[in-house]
This record gives C-alpha cells, sequence and structure tokens, in this order.
C-alpha cells in the first residue's frame, strides 16, 4: 500500500507534464491556419495582453494552464496566440500581424477567444470563417470548455 500511492501521484504527474508539453501556441497565423487546415481543426485565437492584463491572466490560470483544457485542445484545436503586451517587446512582423488581425476581427477588451476555420482560397489568400467568440467565464475549465465546445461543434 506504500508504494501504490506514491506511484499514483508519480503517474498523474507524469501525464501532466507530457500533456502540457504536447500543447504550442503559435504566433504565426499564416503558420497556424496552414496547421489547422492539415489536421482538419479550427483555430483558437486568444487575443490578450499577457504582461498586464489581469484578466487574461486569470483565463489562462484557472482554464488553459489545466488539464482538461490542455487535453482537449490537443484534439480539438491549433492554438494561436495574438499578444498585446506593453513590456514585453514583439517582432515588428508579430506586432504587425497582430494589429491587423485585431482591426479585423474588431477586438476591443482582452482577453478575446475567436474560433476560426481558416480556408485557403484558389488564389492563395487565406479565409477565417468566425464561429464565434467568447472571453473569460465564470466557472472554470469545464464552464469554458463548454462554450468552446459550442461554436466548434456547430
Amino acid at each position: 500500500m506504500k508504494r501504490i500511492i506514491p506511484t499514483i501521484v508519480l503517474t498523474i504527474f507524469v501525464n501532466t507534464l507530457v500533456v502540457a508539453q504536447e500543447l504550442t501556441w503559435h504566433t504565426d497565423m499564416t503558420k497556424a491556419s496552414e496547421i489547422a487546415i492539415k489536421e482538419n481543426k479550427p483555430v483558437m485565437m486568444f487575443f490578450t495582453g499577457s504582461d498586464w492584463c489581469g484578466w487574461c491572466k486569470r483565463l489562462q490560470k484557472e482554464v488553459f494552464e489545466t488539464l482538461d483544457f490542455q487535453t482537449w485542445a490537443k484534439d480539438n484545436v491549433v492554438l494561436m496566440e495574438l499578444d498585446f503586451p506593453r513590456r514585453t517587446a514583439l517582432d515588428q512582423a508579430t506586432k504587425v500581424q497582430n494589429y491587423q488581425l485585431q482591426q479585423i476581427f474588431k477586438v476591443s477588451g482582452y482577453p478575446t477567444v475567436f474560433f476560426v476555420n481558416p480556408e485557403k482560397k484558389p488564389d492563395g489568400k487565406m479565409n477565417l470563417n468566425s464561429l464565434g467568440r467568447t472571453g473569460y467565464v465564470r466557472g472554470g475549465a469545464q464552464e469554458w470548455l463548454t462554450v468552446a465546445n459550442n461554436f466548434i461543434n456547430k
């Protein structure tokens, strides 16, 4: 019995690490869209102010850092972070991309999460078809995932 409990705790810890290590947040929309098309998944675009937005930090802690979300995300979406930091410098290309997408989707507050289906047109241009948007949802990971599933399962 003394050996069973540490083994169970170690197994849970290792499983958590494995899932967390496999989760990738993209910062290049073109790359994220190409992966999403290839894997037939929507892109989850997370508009955040990572170094100043309290609600963004809360959403990350209460939802995105949970095992439930990480398992769900791995199976259901391609993750895309669009950051608008105040103290952290972004490269110019990322900054321009993020502001363009902010304007296109009319994001005026943070956190905002859009679910989109990317579609490559014959002329090579990419369409991002919106499935819906959300932000912080009270109630933790399960409540947030219920909202997210309503968008991606349309």
